[in-house]
């Protein structure tokens, strides 16, 4: 069983910046992917940025703003996000893989508002 404890998040102008990471209680091997999704009100849960051992990948609209890292050591993934537009408004969830099973975090809440 893994446990997902997200940090980060909250209220943050247009244009800033703010950084989220997500701690697995579990190990989690650098093979299996680690990474973030959100949803806005009213919208499905969308892929924001995924990391594994093959690489990292980002949804388009998250291209050259936001960075997906990892410290597999730590079993930590992080998000760092730059450049950020009211539509980032979101709750964002941490996402995990481990044998086989997905585990998600309880969300932490992302407003870009001035």
């Amino acid at each position: 069983q893994v446990q997902l404890m997200e940090l980060g998040g909250g209220l943050v102008e247009p244009g800033g910046s703010l950084g989220l990471s997500c701690v697995a209680s579990g190990y989690i091997f650098n093979w299996n992917p680690m990474g973030w999704y959100r949803q806005a009100p009213g919208n499905e849960r969308e892929l924001v940025a995924l990391i594994s051992s093959r690489g990292a990948n980002y949804a388009d609209s998250v291209k050259g703003r936001f960075t997906i890292s990892r410290d597999t050591a730590k079993n930590t993934v992080y998000l760092q996000m730059n450049s950020l537009k009211p539509e980032d408004t979101a709750v964002y969830y941490c996402t995990a893989s481990s044998r086989g099973s997905d585990y998600w975090g309880q969300g932490t809440q992302v407003t870009v508002s001035s």
